[in-house]
């Protein structure tokens, strides 16, 4: 038994007093809706995924809903929490659950880190903090505390400090009190060791913190090296069948795998004279009412998109929707499949131009 060290007394103290206890996860916490919950807190903040995950549980209240259900539908739920890989690793790691282990999700370490989507760090969140059981976590608030705190030099994401971080929280991680711990360490780097401007005074562990102690805290933890983000663009056509009393465009759906995976978007063209080619053969012409192209940024490159608006007449309308892989999707009346955020930022224009006037 590991016993507690003065940082983990000080981390546990202020959970009894400042932690928290009321977030829809921590209540009737379950493997399941704590592994949901991490996944979904991975690169997006709580107040933004308590409304999904709240609606994703009461439609997916257990592995084998979420196992059972159609990607779409999934996708769907996720839509706007971006990086959507996490949704499709969550969807296949449940139908290997369900497989594999009777539709319990599995307790023991080895079979959860080899789960679709999930690393060391989350399966001791999901373990520790549903079952008590002693694993030490690093998630990037955990690593940004435990960086200051100890003066750990260099960007985390380099091998040589992940390790550092590794054996410092497995070092400070008690035996008892474990989700009280773990929980905290993630409230404290999230709502006091925050990226810039900590509250060093609200701080349990700033007594003994070498970065607080030396007034570097922005030194810590160190910076990713700096890349220059590509650019690249794109067209996306946007064929709107008007003819009937309801609005339809035209989507595809994406591959599995991939940029906006599994997620239904308009028809990508990467030159202008693809573009060209398409509406030549189709007989197809842009439509004098424009809409306007934006940027839409992913982690690794920047992506300007040049929506191209054709309005189909009822002939060429009838033709093209004979199309099996496309989905027409009635703007008035969503279908439930997940959508690409540029997606809906387009179907948000064309809602203004076909339907609110």
């Amino acid at each position: 038994m590991k016993n507690m060290t003065p940082f983990s007394e000080r981390i546990i103290a202020w959970y009894d007093l400042h932690g928290r206890k009321s977030l829809p996860w921590q209540i009737n916490k379950t493997p399941y809706r704590v592994w949901v919950s991490e996944i979904m807190l991975q690169q997006t903040q709580v107040a933004t995924v308590i409304p999904y995950y709240e609606k994703f549980m009461a439609r997916f209240p257990s592995v084998v809903d979420l196992a059972n259900a159609h990607q779409d539908e999934v996708l769907h739920l996720w839509t706007g929490l971006g990086y959507y890989a996490r949704a499709r690793n969550l969807h296949k790691a449940a139908q290997h659950i369900r497989d594999t282990f009777n539709g319990e999700f599995p307790t023991h370490f080895d079979d959860v880190v080899a789960l679709s989507g999930i690393g060391k760090s989350t399966a001791g969140a999901v373990l520790s903090l549903s079952l008590g059981q002693h694993h030490p976590i690093l998630d990037g608030n955990v690593k940004r505390v435990l960086a200051r705190h100890g003066a750990i030099e260099g960007w985390p994401g380099q091998k040589n400090v992940e390790q550092q971080l590794w054996q410092l929280t497995d070092s400070l991680t008690p035996s008892k009190n474990i989700e009280k711990f773990n929980q905290a360490m993630m409230d404290i780097g999230s709502s006091v060791c925050t990226r810039s401007k900590p509250n060093c005074s609200d701080c349990p562990v700033a007594i003994d913190c070498e970065a607080q102690r030396t007034g570097n805290q922005s030194l810590y933890p160190g910076k990713k090296p700096k890349k220059v983000t590509p650019e690249k663009s794109a067209f996306m056509l946007v064929l709107v069948d008007n003819s009937e009393e309801s609005v339809k465009v035209q989507l595809i759906q994406r591959p599995p795998a991939g940029i906006w995976g599994g997620l239904w978007c308009f028809p990508q063209f990467e030159q202008q004279v693809e573009l060209d080619d398409y509406l030549t053969l189709h007989n197809l012409t842009e439509s004098e009412q424009g809409l306007a192209g934006f940027r839409h940024t992913f982690s690794h490159f920047h992506l300007d998109i040049k929506p191209v608006l054709v309005e189909l007449s009822p002939d060429l309308a009838s033709g093209i929707m004979e199309q099996t892989s496309a989905l027409w999707y009635n703007i008035e009346q969503p279908a439930k499949v997940g959508l690409a955020a540029a997606t809906e930022r387009i179907l948000a224009n064309l809602a203004v131009l076909f339907v609110t006037h």
